[in-house]
């Protein structure tokens, strides 16, 4: 037990912040995957892990993918690929802004 309780004093609560996220956040905004986790949680809740696993998984894999946007950086990365393929053949030109060439706007 610490000699001074620091959230306390301050009335925060990190540990609940930081663990789930559709708790109340400090200044009333919510998370990026508040919706995604609370649909996840009402799914899982009283059921068991076990049985949660397997009927609620299409609900965890549309909040995980919130948090790490794997499936969206595989696709931007395909993009970029097939950008550079096609600058490299020759069949596009990226605008001037793009490469950085245009002069600044004042």
């Amino acid at each position: 037990m610490p000699f001074f309780d620091v959230q306390k004093r301050l009335g925060v609560d990190l540990d609940r912040w930081m663990t789930i996220q559709s708790a109340e956040q400090p200044h009333k905004i919510p998370s990026r995957c508040h919706a995604f986790e609370k649909e996840w949680i009402e799914c899982a809740h009283g059921i068991g892990s076990i049985r949660a696993e397997k009927e609620c998984k299409i609900e965890f894999e549309d909040f995980r993918e919130c948090l790490l946007r794997q499936k969206t950086m595989k696709r931007l990365h395909a993009i970029r690929r097939q950008r550079e393929k096609l600058i490299k053949e020759g069949k596009y030109t990226p605008p001037p802004h793009h490469s950085g060439q245009e002069e600044p706007r004042s």
